[in-house]
C-alpha cells in the first residue's frame, strides 16, 4: 500500500472514531463496472454481516452502484472491508 493510501486510511479511522460509538451502522457506497462477477465479489464481502444491499445500474448500463448498509463493530473493521473490496478491478469507493 502506498503512503497516500495509508494516510487516507489513518485519517478515515480517526474520523470514524470521532463520529461514532461502536458498534455503529455504516453505509458503504461503491461503483463498479457492470459485470456479474465484480458485483458478486462486493456483495459476498458482506454476506455474513446481515447487510442490506441495494444495487442500481447506471442509465447507460456500464456501471452499477452498490450501497451496503450494515452494523460494523469498529472503524478498523470498516477499513478492512474497504481494503478487501479494493481488489475488485475498476471499483470506486465513495
Amino acid at each position: 500500500m502506498d503512503k497516500k493510501t495509508t494516510e487516507f486510511y489513518v485519517r478515515l479511522e480517526e474520523e470514524l472514531n470521532n463520529a461514532n460509538v461502536w458498534p455503529a451502522k455504516y453505509l458503504f457506497k461503491f461503483i463498479v463496472p457492470t459485470e456479474k462477477e465484480k458485483i458478486k465479489t462486493v456483495e459476498s464481502a458482506f454476506d455474513s454481516l446481515g447487510a442490506v444491499i441495494d444495487t442500481r445500474q447506471s442509465k447507460g448500463g456500464k456501471f452499477t452502484s452498490i450501497s451496503v448498509d450494515v452494523q460494523m463493530p469498529s472503524a478498523e473493521s470498516i477499513i478492512k472491508k474497504y481494503q478487501e473490496v479494493s481488489t475488485v478491478e475498476g471499483i470506486i469507493s465513495l
